[in-house]
């Protein structure tokens, strides 16, 4: 705010040096029009340095003006996308699998970037331009009041074409804005994809899908620009209009004798300083609706409430032992419901697998225990706490995940094992690394654990991003590990090396493991077979086997293949 208050004073100062240019120039002319003295020379250089003082001055506070407003904007929208993006992050998983990741990084870098034209353009320039109107106008009034007023004639043709076309212009930009983000999305679908659209031969369909969005948001643009190309040479014409009649009137007044010359070259010289922010504010309502489209999408962001917030009386959750229990918890994605009152408890140091065919909510039960999502009815404890009177960030704090879908950061294999640990000595970080028996393979890479790893990890087999990201989970030392299909796209040898890292982790830990794979969960404390989103079974390895039911099946379709 400081910055902003220093441009407007900067800008104030500016307007009155522009303001006192003309009343030097007409002092000049009358002096240059009479029989001029010595004296009167005299005064033409004491004017002269006046002047010459006035446009350094402009010079320097237009300097000052500029950057302070740009400054204090590029702060502005520094902080402003901070706040966006702290929010998009605060968001429940379900905010994410309606949203296009393109579209939200389009709030966060394109759309909160139009408030820099708000603050660096809009508000300096409409204060300097309402200031110089005010200005311009008592100084006309005090020279001729019937020629000033005559000069007022196209104002509300002026205003009334403003409020146009701000009207028609400005859902255009809200359009326009809509299809950056759709354009944004559509690259970054298909620079994430970009071995699928090679792999299958896609290039020209992806490049017409590309070519379409362009087009989209090129037509949109020059919907917007199409009205300004109508409207700014509208005022343009209608402020000439205002110089055609003081022309007219004004000679005629001055042959009348009831006006001199030089009030006439003062009268034309404020003239143009009236009527250029007055065309100036038409440029700012253009500018004022493109913002405005922006900021309508940022707001609507920061508008939307988190999806999971701790609870006014939430406490930290206390150093846990590990004991999940979870109380007749349901769950729907979308009205579709997908667990129904299933209960069950972990044990503190005890490993439970779930397990059954696909979609019948496996992944789900972990990303509940974690609070990705809240269950619609039923309860979670931990230790005997329900989590929705726990602390978010302390529950996150003694969970450590391995997803399916693994990811790695861009940064070297060392960075991304201590991605949850950021502190830890690098000691540590290796003793995980062999606990995860991945260790060796680092050891063969060119540069070791400063290996970069590249976007998404794709320098890095399946198996590999799996065994880091397992390290990763362990060197969170966190008392309670969830490990999604950690096996699921490996083959047989590497699946054996992350068996034998979670059975090194067994009674450590408590431990919740989802496989497809039975062989990785056989020594599982505790198994559960979930189907159509109920337990339909649970037991050790051996008793399922013994029984007929869906485990057994499910065991006898993988030896088969």
């Amino acid at each position: 705010m400081g910055l902003l208050i220093i441009a407007m004073c900067a800008t104030l100062t500016l307007t009155g040096a522009n303001l006192a240019a003309p009343q030097v120039l007409r002092r000049m002319t009358a002096i240059v029009s009479s029989n001029m003295t010595q004296a009167d020379m005299s005064e033409i250089i004491r004017l002269m340095f006046i002047l010459l003082a006035i446009y350094i001055l402009r010079v320097l506070f237009r300097y000052v003006s500029n950057f302070m407003a740009h400054k204090a904007a590029w702060r502005l929208v520094q902080d402003l996308r901070q706040r966006v993006y702290d929010h998009i992050q605060s968001f429940s998983m379900g905010f994410f699998h309606s949203r296009q990741t393109g579209d939200l990084m389009s709030r966060v870098v394109n759309d909160t970037a139009t408030f820099e034209l708000l603050y660096a353009h809009i508000i300096p320039e409409m204060v300097t331009n309402v200031v110089t109107i005010i200005g311009v106008s008592v100084i006309l009034l005090t020279i001729n009041a019937r020629l000033a007023l005559l000069t007022c004639v196209p104002l509300p043709f002026i205003v009334a074409s403003g409020w146009v076309f701000t009207r028609k212009v400005q859902p255009k930009f809200k359009v326009m804005q809509r299809s950056l983000a759709d354009l944004n999305s559509q690259l970054h679908d298909n620079f994430n994809g970009i071995m699928e659209i090679q792999a299958f031969n896609q290039q020209k369909r992806e490049s017409v899908n590309v070519r379409d969005r362009l087009t989209a948001f090129t037509r949109n643009m020059l919907s917007a620009l199409n009205l300004s190309a109508v409207f700014h040479p509208g005022v343009e014409f209608l402020t000439s209009m205002g110089t055609v009649i003081v022309v007219g009137a004004g000679g005629y007044l001055a042959l009348q004798n009831q006006l001199d010359v030089s009030d006439i070259i003062g009268f034309l010289l404020y003239l143009s300083l009236f009527y250029a922010p007055v065309a100036g504010i038409a440029v700012l309502l253009e500018n004022f609706s493109q913002a405005l489209a922006g900021a309508e999408r940022v707001l609507e962001i920061l508008d939307t409430p988190a999806g999971i917030v701790d609870e006014p009386d939430a406490v930290p959750l206390p150093p846990a032992k590990g004991e999940i229990r979870f109380e007749n918890v349901s769950f729907a994605y979308d009205e579709t419901p997908v667990l129904k009152n299933i209960s069950f408890t972990a044990e503190p140091g005890k490993m439970i697998a779930l397990v059954g065919p696909t979609g019948v909510g496996k992944t789900t039960t972990v990303q509940l225990a974690a609070r990705f999502y809240e269950p619609d009815s039923g309860s979670i404890y931990i230790d005997g706490h329900d989590l929705k009177h726990v602390r978010l960030e302390s529950l996150r704090s003694q969970i450590a995940m391995v997803l399916q879908d693994t990811f790695l950061f861009t940064g070297t294999i060392e960075e991304n094992i201590a991605y949850a640990n950021p502190g830890a000595p690098y000691e540590d970080i290796l003793a995980a690394a062999r606990a995860a028996r991945i260790h060796d393979d680092i050891m063969r890479m060119p540069e070791a654990y400063k290996t970069q790893v590249g976007e998404r990890g794709v320098k890095f087999s399946g198996g590999q991003k799996q065994r880091i990201a397992i390290a990763r989970a362990i060197l969170r030392k966190s008392p309670i590990l969830i490990l999604d299909e950690a096996t699921a796209s490996v083959d047989a040898e590497t699946e054996l090396l992350i068996q034998r890292a979670i059975n090194d982790l067994a009674g450590s830990r408590t431990i919740i493991a989802i496989a497809h794979r039975l062989s990785t969960v056989r020594k599982a404390d505790r198994i559960i077979v979930l189907e159509d989103g109920i337990i339909s079974e649970q037991g050790k390895h051996e008793e399922l086997i013994n029984r007929d039911g869906a485990y057994r099946k499910l065991n006898m379709i993988q030896n088969a293949g």
